[in-house]
């Protein structure tokens, strides 16, 4: 199976390193992580403006946007789901091998 190296810093200056295993029929690599970057950078620029946002209420901000999206697709919502819910299964279990190297904190 195809992995799809990703490596991004979040806002608290962390760097976290995953390979994503790829579906299949994944037609393009760098669209993937380009959606990825642009997902991630347009959540983190709608948090600070909208100041103290629990990590709950992104999560569940972001699964709803996902169930939108897969109702979008024009296809069986039996078919789009289950094809969801594998890719989400799959990128969740991607986690598990991830590294996380943590910022610098406090003082020298």
């Amino acid at each position: 199976m195809k992995k799809l190296p990703y490596k991004t810093k979040t806002t608290s200056g962390d760097i976290i390193d995953i390979k994503f295993e790829l579906h299949d029929e994944t037609a393009d690599p760098v669209h993937v992580s380009n959606l990825i970057t642009a997902i991630l950078t347009t959540i983190d620029r709608e948090i600070s403006l909208m100041g103290d946002v629990s990590n709950g209420d992104v999560l569940q901000g972001v699964s709803m946007a996902l169930a939108i999206r897969t109702h979008i697709i024009l296809a069986p919502i039996e078919t789009t789901s289950g094809l969801t819910k594998n890719l989400l299964n799959d990128a969740l279990n991607s986690l598990t091998k991830a590294t996380t190297i943590l910022a610098p904190s406090g003082r020298a």
